[in-house]
């Protein structure tokens, strides 16, 4: 195994960040597995509340620190949000457990549910590793993090508590802030480790491809205004140059464009490239080899080209269009293209004539990038965690302050500044968009698997809260109910046809089922095999997708669709590309 320059004079606390499905996880893996190889001790960490180092590896790593057997020397630890939110609520209602009413009990509890205490329990774990007493029988910890707008959120929170608790925040009521204030001085030592680059190095993972190095972009510029500053810059399966095959020599030209074309402030950095391989990095194995220049490809037959049935995303769309409104929900792994398929579906319904609202819940996503001039008859939207924020913030200020005194309003706009304030607005905001797919079709890319789970938790609680509240003898609709009903809610699982992005998605499913909602549609995106590429490389990587379409067509969705890769990107007018056709799917 090559040792990458980012690899170079380590730091202790190695952070991989950037645009989901650029491959953050196997960069991290394979860097983890490069530093313990040199004679490191390494502990790697997922902060993603979908992660699948666990599956990388092949090996079950939960919330404790676990052994990986293969590779001597390195650990691995995945912070679990369920696992450790469970355990922060015990932390704070064992204690007065038997002391307090089981009503009382009860009402704590659920108070303690939602994904606010989710997010602060999580974070604790985060920053508690980033104190300079935590696990010091490794030399290194490296982070492989949630996708971009969710790390930046991980990133300011350490300095938004402490700003809060520096003020005159009350974090000491039963409820998702109790036992903060014993966490003053683990976030600011986390503070003052994000900033320091002698402790912490930066490295911002991107594709060869306009938007994901915008986003990187982005990012870097974010992190620069908190004080945390990227190292290094790496661009992640890039193609190797290919004259012999159509989509390759276009990829190829795509991929050199959008490179040349990065922002200034990433060109500054220093910059490691890593080729495209064949096969998909799971396993040790072939995880050794993420960081070699030379790639060698198999000896290929026209036998070993897969035989897939069409399944347009076209017809797809024919039966959504059979209704005149409904929430249609893209929902999946970070970086298989969910927003493109939303908008490339929202396109298409307003393209026949229908009201159409498109929206996001995505920190990251930028849906005018993709959606270019638009359409007269489509609104274009984005719940945006800050806006919706201050949003909330002036309204309860307006409503619930009214009344207050001057000292009053004071005590009520400090407990608005708590970060969990954020949760409450961004669920208000979904309710909106759900409320209004009754008259319209309301068309939502989703934030990436994790987090939109975050959504839904609070979506449940705040189903329970209503049900305890009005009883079973009332009539009540909340969010939640419409989720759950097919006729009102299409949920689309979008996927890439590879191994780890099936495999969450179907992780996903078992959790949306737990909560009685179904998935209506998967969408495999991004196919090769659909493309039919001739180059060598890019064959060996469609044979593989083979196994994964067939699974799904068999064992997880009788409707489904498989989009081929594109050999220029599917942004404004060629979305048209994604939605032709009207060959029916498998059923």
């Amino acid at each position: 195994m090559e040792t990458p320059s980012f690899l170079t004079d380590a730091p202790r606390f190695v952070f991989f960040t950037g645009k989901g499905g650029v491959g953050k996880t196997s960069v991290a893996c394979a860097s983890a597995i490069a530093l313990a190889r040199s004679g490191a001790r390494v502990l790697l960490v997922s902060t993603d509340p979908a992660s699948n180092v666990g599956h990388v590896f092949d090996t079950t790593i939960g919330a404790s620190v676990t052994e990986i057997p293969a590779v001597t020397g390195l650990s691995a630890l995945e912070i679990d949000p369920h696992q450790v939110a469970a355990a922060y609520r015990e932390r704070i209602i064992g204690p007065v457990r038997g002391l307090l009413p089981a009503a009382e009990i009860d009402t704590i509890t659920e108070q303690l549910s939602g994904s606010c205490t989710t997010e602060i329990a999580s974070f604790n774990e985060f920053t508690a590793l980033l104190h300079p007493s935590a696990l010091p029988q490794f030399d290194h910890i490296v982070f492989d993090t949630a996708p971009t707008g969710h790390t930046i959120r991980l990133l300011q929170l350490p300095g938004a508590w402490t700003e809060y608790l520096q003020g005159s925040g009350d974090a000491s009521c039963l409820g998702p802030l109790s036992g903060l204030n014993a966490q003053r001085e683990t976030y600011a030592a986390a503070v003052h480790a994000l900033t320091d680059p002698a402790l912490t190095r930066l490295v911002l993972v991107a594709r060869a491809q306009d938007a994901a190095l915008r986003e990187v972009a982005r990012t870097y510029d974010e992190l620069t205004d908190i004080g945390v500053k990227a190292g290094h810059l790496i661009i992640n399966a890039v193609l190797p140059q290919s004259d012999t095959d159509v989509l390759a020599a276009a990829i190829t030209l795509r991929e050199n464009a959008a490179i040349a074309a990065m922002p200034a402030s990433l060109a500054a950095l220093p910059c490691d490239r890593i080729t495209l391989k064949p096969v998909d990095m799971v396993g040790v194995a072939a995880l050794s080899t993420l960081f070699d220049s030379a790639t060698t490809v198999s000896a290929f037959t026209d036998t070993d080209a897969p035989n897939l049935a069409p399944a347009p995303l076209a017809a797809l769309i024919d039966e959504l269009a059979l209704d005149d409104h409904g929430l249609i929900m893209c929902m999946g792994k970070g970086g298989v293209g969910k927003t493109t398929i939303a908008t490339a579906i929202a396109t298409a319904l307003a393209a026949r004539g229908h009201d159409v609202h498109l929206s996001t819940t995505d920190p990251a996503a930028h849906l005018t990038e993709t959606i270019g001039t638009g359409s007269s008859t489509m609104r274009v939207s984005r719940i945006d965690p800050d806006e919706a924020t201050e949003q909330y913030r002036q309204r309860v200020l307006r409503t619930r302050g009214a009344d207050l005194d001057e000292q009053g309003r004071a005590a009520l706009a400090e407990d608005l500044r708590s970060p969990c304030t954020e949760e409450v607005a961004v669920f208000q905001a979904f309710s909106r968009l759900v409320h209004e797919s009754r008259r319209r079709f309301v068309v939502v890319d989703t934030a990436p698997t994790g987090h939109t789970l975050l959504l839904l938790d609070a979506t449940g609680a705040y189903h329970r809260e209503i049900s305890r509240n009005l009883g079973a003898d009332r009539n009540f609709t909340t969010p939640l109910m419409r989720l759950q009903d097919p006729a009102q809610t299409k949920i689309l699982v979008v996927t890439s046809p590879e191994s780890t992005p099936v495999l969450e998605s179907v992780e996903l499913c078992a959790d949306l089922e737990r909560a009685s909602i179904t998935p209506w549609a998967w969408v495999l995106n991004n196919s090769l095999a659909a493309a039919h590429p001739t180059d060598a490389l890019l064959r060996a990587r469609a044979s593989a997708e083979a196994a994964h379409i067939d699974s799904v067509a068999t064992q997880y969705s009788h409707r489904y669709a498989l989009v081929p890769l594109l050999s220029s990107e599917p942004t404004g007018i060629r979305l048209a590309e994604l939605s032709g056709g009207a060959v029916p799917t498998g059923d």
